[in-house]
C-alpha cells in the first residue's frame, strides 16, 4: 500500500522543500518526491495538498486531556476521547499524564491505558507519564497536597512492576530518595525529569549524574535564584540554562509564559532542547466555559476564557488548553521563530528526549509515516499515522 502526499512544502531537519512531497510505503516513509519525481501506479493513494507544509506529525509529550475528559477520569472513553482531540490539531504520538492521586486511581489508569493502546485511529500512545507524586510541598502547584510525598523504593517499585507502560516519570530531585529514584528508571529506560522542585544548582547537577535528563514545564512549578542565609543559590531554571544537555519543557500556549521568556528560552536552549508541550486540561478543544481541573469527582471548578484555564477568582491559571499547532502558531507568530525550528521543538526534539528518534521526529526514509498538512496560519488539514489518514477538514 503506497500513500502519497503531493504539491506541498516538504519540512525537513535541514529545510523546507517548496514543490515536494513524500511516499509511503505499508506506514514507512519510502522518500521525499521533489518536482519531477511525480509517479505513482494503480491502487496508490495519491492527495494533492495544493501547496501546504508537510511536517513530521507533532509529538506531545506532557498532556492531561482534551475534549472534556481527563487522562484521570480513569475510563478507557476518556483516554480515546483526549487522544483524538489532540489527533485533531496534528498529534499523531501523545504520551498521556498524570497527577498525583491515590494507587488505586493510577492502577485503574494503568489497567485502561494498555487497553487503549490497542485502539486503532488514534495518535501513536507512547507510554504514561506519571507527574508525581515524588513533588515539593512548596512547589506542589495544582498537584493535591494528600497525595505529595518522598520516593520510597517500595512504593516506585510496586508501580514499575505493576506496569511495562510508563515512559516518563515527573519528581523533584531534592527529595530524599530521588537519586536512588533517577537511577532505577534509568536502569528500565524510563525518561526522568525534574519537576515541581525546590532544588537548587547542586541537586541538579546531582540529579543529572544520577539519570535525570529533562525539565517538566519549565519556568512553572519551580525554583529560581533564591537566598539561603544571606547567600544567592541558583535554582532550576538557572540550571537548566547551565546544563546544556538537559532538554526543557515549554508551554507554548502563550500565556504561561510572556513573549520575552518564550524569546530568552529559545535563545539561550535553542531548538534542539526545547520540547513544546501543551500541558493541557480536559477544556482542550472545547472554546470558553466552565471545565473541572483533575478528576471529574474530586476534581476543582475552573473556568476557562482568554485561552487559558483560570482559577474561579482569576487569582491564578489553573490549566493549559493548548493543542500542538497552538504551539508551533505561537513560537512563529508570537516568539518569532522560523517555522522550521518551531516543528523542529515538537517534533525531533521530543522524539530524541524520549530515545525514539530513530522512527519518528522527521520525513526521513526508513521512519514511521506520521505526517501533518497544514497552512499558512498553521491550521491542520491533514494528519496521517502509520501512512493511514486518520484525519483530513
Amino acid at each position: 500500500m503506497r500513500t502519497i502526499l503531493k504539491n506541498g512544502k516538504v519540512i525537513t531537519p535541514l529545510r523546507i522543500i517548496d514543490g515536494a512531497g513524500i511516499m509511503m510505503i505499508n506506514g514507512i516513509i519510502e522518500q521525499i518526491l521533489e518536482d519531477g519525481q511525480w509517479e505513482w501506479l494503480e491502487g496508490d493513494e495519491v492527495i494533492d495538498v495544493k501547496g501546504r507544509y508537510i511536517s513530521p506529525g507533532f509529538i506531545d509529550l506532557h498532556t492531561h486531556g482534551g475534549g472534556g475528559c481527563d487522562f484521570m477520569d480513569g475510563t478507557l472513553d476518556a483516554i480515546l476521547t483526549g487522544v483524538r482531540t489532540h489527533m485533531k490539531h496534528g498529534t499523531t504520538t501523545i504520551v498521556p499524564t498524570t497527577l498525583a492521586s491515590s494507587k488505586e486511581n493510577l492502577f485503574g489508569i494503568l489497567k485502561c491505558m494498555k487497553e487503549s493502546r490497542h485502539q486503532k485511529g488514534i495518535p501513536n500512545i507512547l507510554g504514561l507519564h506519571l507527574e508525581g507524586p515524588y513533588f515539593s510541598m512548596e512547589q506542589r502547584g495544582a498537584q493535591d497536597p494528600t497525595y505529595i510525598k518522598n520516593p520510597q523504593r517500595e512504593d516506585y517499585q510496586e508501580i514499575l512492576n505493576f506496569s511495562d507502560d510508563i515512559v516518563r516519570w515527573t519528581a523533584a530531585p531534592e527529595l530524599p530518595g530521588a537519586m536512588e529514584f533517577g537511577r532505577e528508571l534509568s536502569k528500565r529506560g524510563i525518561v526522568c525529569s525534574m519537576g515541581h522542585s525546590n532544588a537548587i544548582y547542586e541537586d541538579v547537577v546531582r540529579a543529572y549524574e544520577n539519570g535525570y535528563s529533562m525539565i517538566t514545564h519549565f519556568y512553572s512549578g519551580m525554583s529560581m535564584v533564591k537566598r539561603i542565609n544571606s547567600f544567592r543559590y541558583s535554582g532550576i531554571v538557572e540550571s537548566g540554562y547551565l546544563i546544556d544537555d538537559l532538554f526543557v519543557e515549554v508551554i507554548a500556549d502563550g500565556m504561561h509564559l510572556p513573549e520575552s521568556l518564550l524569546k530568552l528560552i529559545y535563545k539561550i536552549k535553542g531548538p534542539d532542547k526545547i520540547c513544546l508541550v501543551t500541558d493541557s486540561m480536559r477544556a482542550a478543544g472545547c472554546g470558553d466555559g466552565e471545565s473541572i481541573l483533575g478528576n471529574l469527582v474530586t476534581g476543582q471548578k475552573v473556568i476557562v476564557e482568554d485561552g487559558v484555564a483560570k482559577l474561579k477568582d482569576r487569582s491564578a491559571f489553573a490549566g493549559s488548553v493548548a493543542t500542538t499547532d497552538r504551539l508551533v502558531r505561537t513560537m512563529v507568530q508570537i516568539a518569532g521563530v522560523p517555522l522550521a525550528d518551531a516543528v523542529k521543538m515538537i517534533t525531533l526534539t521530543p522524539a530524541r528526549a524520549m530515545g525514539i528518534d530513530h522512527k519518528k521526529g522527521s520525513l526521513i526514509p526508513g521512519k514511521d509515516g506520521d505526517v501533518v498538512v497544514f497552512d499558512e496560519d498553521i491550521q491542520v488539514k491533514l494528519v496521517v499515522v502509520g501512512g493511514k489518514v486518520i484525519f483530513e477538514e
